[in-house]
């Protein structure tokens, strides 16, 4: 009865009206002692006021207790704490563990849905999957398989499911959700089958589906307005999508969903990005390809969009455009402005006016950066927004068929998924990023529903010319476009940073290393090794007037698809093989959770 008392401390909340925003799930978040959400808060900052753990005593970090997953393979995301309960998710099958803190992590339950192996060949890159939310009482697991499931907190028991997508034709996920309000919020993976990417809410009681907006088809399915719903502070206008595609290729035009979500209650929108076209082969899908590759606004209560704006027209090397949008309050011009950041796979930083969608920074975020000279930010250009692509990187101008080579950043990006944090203190952005380019020859492919729909081959190697390695950290200043130091890695930076008011920055490593990072200098205070590689992301809580900081190790996702499942091909992974064929002298699989705390 003691674990149950004091967990319903924080959840008891749940029976509570929804206002603005989920009442439940934004106290939780204002609270430092709990991780309420994988982003840290709604607007992606991943930054704690926890500051025990400091720049000072950092370098005494032990480990403080270990968790094993049961399951290989890439490990993504992280977990959550509320009150005395952490909850702990896995790759494929996506097993949640509620562990009780108090009891020095018992397990109180323990869900393990039962899927369908056959899911695994259509996970493009390994099985991860980014973890659990939590409002209301309840925990939300969308599955590889898409199914979302709510499971009640304290039991476990399963309140409701609803199936979001289908694997026969290729849609899978691996992406947290957002709970915003009354409604989950979730995306869907698969733009490398074909299938049509949509974003869709339900309700957060019943799982009821309340409505459904495609990134790419006509204006019904996509929930605009053509005359109110803009790009660039101009209206789209009618069938702003279906326009910019070859005859019906938009219903397999990709533009998935899988990345991260904010919100900003006050605006009462919420942000994410759509991924690449189908196929990679741009000679198939000539135009703009509207709307993939595109930063979007929408309203949570009935998916309305409010603007857009399209980063890569008519996509040429797979830069999905799904990484998180990180919101921030800060002065542009010595004006005080309601700003998101996005680093984008295509190497590209962008700072807007979250409000309006006016473009106000988009700056190259490593200097390896090739395939583009830059983005016209001449408001009066025809050209306004869109990047200028360099001839002898296009692979569109040099046609099927012909190996392109020295593309800079290769096709995972100059960042993936892995999440950057932003500290209020130092108003800096803190970036894990892959320094990799490639060679990417397109070939024609046929579609046929469930198979892949890739239509390119790849090879990954190091950015030529630099420090060797495949990674960097770097700060970055979002108001200006300028990185202020940069941590040179062996291997791409694929875990997600944790920024904390102790003046201190952390992120994991491929190698397997969590390390700390003075916020200011850049210079390395601490570091650990843990027994696989880190794809995860750092987070930190409090338990007992002691702060904690957890990491997910598992050596997996794109970068190490390989090691994941027994890869040796080079080009296969979508080309990751061959590139970071050097971790297995480095690392091998597993599934674990690591704390660390100071000594007492």
């Amino acid at each position: 009865m003691k674990t149950l008392r004091m967990l319903t401390s924080g959840i008891a909340l749940c029976c509570a009206s929804m206002a603005m925003a989920n009442d439940d799930l934004m106290t939780l978040m204002d609270n430092p002692a709990q991780w309420a959400i994988q982003t840290g808060d709604y607007k992606n900052q991943r930054y704690s006021k926890l500051d025990q753990i400091n720049a000072e005593n950092v370098g005494d970090l032990q480990v403080a207790w270990t968790f094993s997953t049961g399951v290989l393979r890439g490990h993504e995301g992280s977990p959550l704490v509320i009150d005395n309960m952490m909850y702990v998710h896995t790759p494929f099958p996506n097993i949640v563990y509620a562990l009780d803190l108090a009891q020095d992590g018992k397990i109180v339950w323990k869900y393990e849905p039962k899927q369908d192996p056959d899911v695994i060949p259509v996970m493009c890159c390994d099985t991860v999957n980014r973890g659990v939310a939590y409002a209301n009482g309840k925990i939300f697991l969308h599955q590889a398989d898409t199914k979302v499931v709510a499971l009640d907190a304290m039991s476990g028991e399963v309140k409701w499911e609803a199936q979001n997508g289908d694997a026969s034709i290729g849609e899978t996920n691996t992406a947290t959700v957002l709970p915003v309000k009354d409604k989950i919020i979730v995306g869907i993976s698969g733009g490398e089958f074909g299938v049509q990417g949509h974003v869709t809410a339900y309700n957060m009681e019943t799982g009821e589906l309340e409505w459904r907006a495609y990134s790419v088809g006509t204006d019904d399915q996509l929930l605009v307005d053509p005359e109110k719903t803009t790009h660039l502070g101009e209206p789209i206008g009618v069938d702003s999508s279906i326009k910019t595609w070859e005859g019906d290729q938009w219903k397999i035009g990709g533009a998935t969903t899988w990345g991260w979500y904010s919100y900003d209650e006050e605006l009462d929108l919420f942000y994410y990005g759509s991924a690449n076209p189908s196929t990679w082969n741009p000679a198939q899908r000539p135009g703009d390809n509207r709307w993939s590759m595109t930063i979007m606004a929408r309203d949570p209560d009935d998916g309305m969009a409010k603007w857009f704006y399209q980063m890569t027209p008519h996509d040429e090397w797979d830069y999905d455009g799904v990484n998180e949008m990180i919101l921030t309050e800060q002065e542009i011009d010595g004006e005080e402005r309601k700003l998101l950041t996005h680093f984008d796979r295509n190497g590209l930083g962008y700072t807007l006016d979250r409000e309006t969608g006016e473009l106000l920074v988009a700056e190259k975020f490593d200097p390896a950066v090739n395939w583009t000279t830059g983005v016209d930010m001449d408001p009066e250009s025809e050209t306004y927004g869109r990047p200028a692509v360099v001839a002898q990187y296009s692979t569109e101008q040099n046609g099927e068929d012909v190996n392109s080579t020295g593309i800079c950043p290769a096709a995972l990006g100059s960042k993936d998924q892995q999440p950057a944090a932003y500290s209020p203190k130092t108003e800096l952005m803190y970036v894990p990023t892959n320094h990799v380019c490639m060679d990417y020859e397109p070939f024609r492919v046929a579609y046929t529903a469930g198979q892949p729909y890739v239509g390119a081959t790849l090879a990954m190697y190091p950015a030529p010319d630099s420090h060797g390695g495949m990674g960097n950290f770097i700060a970055w200043d979002n108001t200006v476009g300028e990185i202020k130091w940069s941590i040179p890695e062996q291997f791409s930076v694929w875990s997600g940073a944790l920024a904390t008011a102790g003046d201190i920055v952390f992120y994991g490593t491929l190698e397997g290393y969590l390390k700390a990072i003075d916020a200011t200098t850049g210079d390395e205070l601490y570091r650990f090794k843990t027994p696989s590689g880190i794809i995860g992301n750092v987070m930190t809580y409090e338990f007992e007037g002691k702060q904690y900081i957890g990491i997910l190790s598992g050596i997996g996702g794109w970068a190490g698809i390989g090691l994941a499942a027994g890869l040796t091909n080079p080009n296969d992974g979508l080309g990751a093989v061959g590139g970071y064929a050097a971790l297995s002298d480095y690392t091998a699989l597993g599934g674990q959770l690591t704390v660390f705390a100071l000594p007492d």
